[in-house]
Formats: structure tokens, C-alpha cells, sequence
């Protein structure tokens, strides 16, 4: 009898030290993904911080093209307060990458501007920052894969949902468009 309750206590004490190994994993992962958020957040400010020199040297060379200039400006605000989760950046950032293509357009109907050099200056940052971008949404979506498959695999989901661990949407973008970076005429 002494013996099946040393192995039953055995047992009990290597199951609490295992479910609080998961239960420590599942803090730290929940800490790389919004570690790593902050890195896409970081990211997006910066384009957003670009987008007003630019729209400002394109209206230096194209101030008839208002509505293209003033549509890239509502946008950015638009997206400056959309992005506090993946789901609502990738919703506010969408339509953004969409007017900065149209300002791109209009860039290229004025030779003077694409030849201009703090336009290429913006254009060359602006295509960094998209690749940062991307750089840390993958950083993210691996985060997110670690610790949503943590948190979904049995046996360690049972501590997840004992813990209030959820799982965290990943930051895709929606239009195949998106995924282009800004091209650098040289």
C-alpha cells in the first residue's frame, strides 16, 4: 500500500512539474508573439511616418492630381488607427498599399519626379521598410504557429485552457497586390 501511494504521489508531482513547463512555454511563446507584434507595429509606423514626404514631393510635381494625394493622406490616417490587432492592421493596411500603388502610378506620368532625387530617396525607404514589413510579419506568423500549436496540441491544450491561453490570429495580407513592394526606378 505504501508503495502505490509513493507512486501515485510520484506520479502527481511529475504531472504538476509537467504542466507547469507547458504552462511556463506558453507565457514565454505569448511573449515572442507580442514581442514580434511590436516589431510589425514598429514597421507600419515607420511607413506611415514616410507617406507624408512623399505625398508632399508628389504634389511638388503633380499638384493637379488631388484626388490621388488626398486619398493616400485619408488612407494613412485610416491605417494609423486600425492596427492594434493582426486582423484589424491587415484590414487598415490593406487599402493603403492599394493608394500608395496609385501613387506610384501617378508618379510615373512625370519624369521629372521619378528623376528627382529625395523622391527616390522616399521611394528607395519606403521599399525598405515594405521588406521590413514582411521580414517581421514572418518573424510574427512563426511566432503565432509556435504558440497557437502549443496551445491546440493535446496534452498541453488542457493547460492552455486552464491557463486562459487563446489563440492569436495571424497577420496575412488579403490581395496578392499587397505583396509587391514599391519598385526603385534608377
Amino acid at each position: 500500500m505504501e508503495a502505490f501511494l509513493a507512486v501515485v504521489c510520484v506520479v502527481a508531482v511529475l504531472g504538476l512539474f509537467w504542466a507547469m513547463l507547458i504552462y511556463n512555454r506558453l507565457v514565454r511563446l505569448r511573449q515572442h508573439v507580442r514581442e514580434s507584434w511590436s516589431g510589425i507595429d514598429v514597421q507600419l509606423k515607420r511607413r506611415h511616418e514616410l507617406i507624408p514626404n512623399l505625398v508632399a514631393t508628389v504634389r511638388g510635381y503633380a499638384a493637379h492630381e488631388t484626388d490621388v494625394l488626398e486619398k493616400v493622406t485619408r488612407l494613412r490616417s485610416e491605417a494609423m488607427r486600425g492596427g492594434s490587432s493582426p486582423r484589424g492592421a491587415s484590414r487598415s493596411e490593406e487599402p493603403l498599399a492599394g493608394g500608395l500603388a496609385a501613387l506610384f502610378a501617378v508618379a510615373e506620368r512625370y519624369p521629372a519626379l521619378r528623376a528627382d532625387a529625395h523622391f527616390l530617396a522616399l521611394q528607395r525607404e519606403l521599399a525598405e521598410t515594405e521588406d521590413r514589413i514582411a521580414a517581421a510579419r514572418r518573424f510574427f506568423n512563426g511566432n503565432v504557429r509556435d504558440y497557437n500549436s502549443l496551445c491546440e496540441q493535446f496534452p498541453s491544450m488542457a493547460v492552455a485552457k486552464f491557463g486562459g491561453f487563446q489563440a492569436v490570429e495571424f497577420f496575412d495580407l488579403d490581395r496578392a497586390a499587397e505583396r509587391v513592394v514599391p519598385r526603385v526606378a534608377v
